[in-house]
């Protein structure tokens, strides 16, 4: 065995070693919605102490999982990356070959918008995606996602800010397979910058808890002027 293929193996170990203590899993998914959070939040959200959740915090710092920003004598952690963000949703995607359990309640919720790290996923962020492909608004190259001028002014026709939306140009984004459809919507910073002008714009707004987004009517209808659809019989 090659020495990368050793340190690969033990690597592997490691991130599973981490992920497998359900207090440490339940602090990272309470940072999955991108925002940063103290060390007493997150002890409760893993229900432990204090004591136990600064060792599991340690754990995670020291294995590349979570950042940490130090403001004054308070310390907030986030998580460490994108690519930690869409680690942990494809580990939570449900085996390809089993059929989608019929979600409830706040599952429905999640499964029809939530925040993925940053940027929009679900049912909507999916078809947002299909949609902007489909019209030719966005473009897949090898740096990734673009999304191209004639994008730019079919946002701005739907009501987007212009300087939000041409702020977009400049960014890429990729490919984020979502763990609930099983399709990609978009990630990365393009993904991120179009969520945060919907939320500015009014198109969302996030739940009071936990990771759903809610679309309101005005943004349903702005983004299905953009040929945004989402199925009415699986709410």
């Amino acid at each position: 065995m090659s020495d990368s293929a050793s340190a690969n193996r033990y690597q592997l170990a490691e991130l599973g070693a981490l992920l497998a203590e359900p207090a440490r899993a339940a602090m990272l998914l309470a940072l999955a919605d991108g925002t940063a959070r103290p060390a007493g939040e997150l002890a409760h959200a893993a229900g432990v102490g204090a004591a136990t959740a600064s060792a599991h915090l340690k754990r995670l710092l020291e294995g590349g999982l979570l950042g940490v920003h130090v403001q004054g004598r308070h310390r907030y952690y986030r998580l460490a990356s994108d690519e930690v963000a869409a680690l942990l949703e494809a580990m939570a995607m449900p085996r390809m070959a089993l059929p989608l359990p019929r979600p409830a309640g706040a599952d429905l919720a999640l499964r029809r918008a939530r925040s993925c790290y940053r940027h929009l996923a679900g049912e909507l962020g999916v078809a947002m995606c299909d949609a902007l492909l489909e019209r030719g608004y966005l473009h897949t190259q090898s740096a990734g996602l673009q999304l191209l001028p004639v994008g730019v002014e079919a946002l701005i026709h739907a009501g987007l800010e212009e300087t939000h939306a041409e702020k977009l140009l400049r960014l890429s984004g990729r490919g984020c397979l979502d763990w609930t459809e099983r399709r990609l919507h978009v990630g990365g910073p393009l993904g991120v910058a179009m969520t945060t002008a919907m939320l500015d714009a009014g198109w969302l707004r996030r739940a009071s808890s936990g990771r759903a987004l809610v679309p309101s009517a005005d943004g349903l209808r702005r983004l299905g002027s953009l040929g945004v659809r989402i199925d009415p019989q699986r709410s």
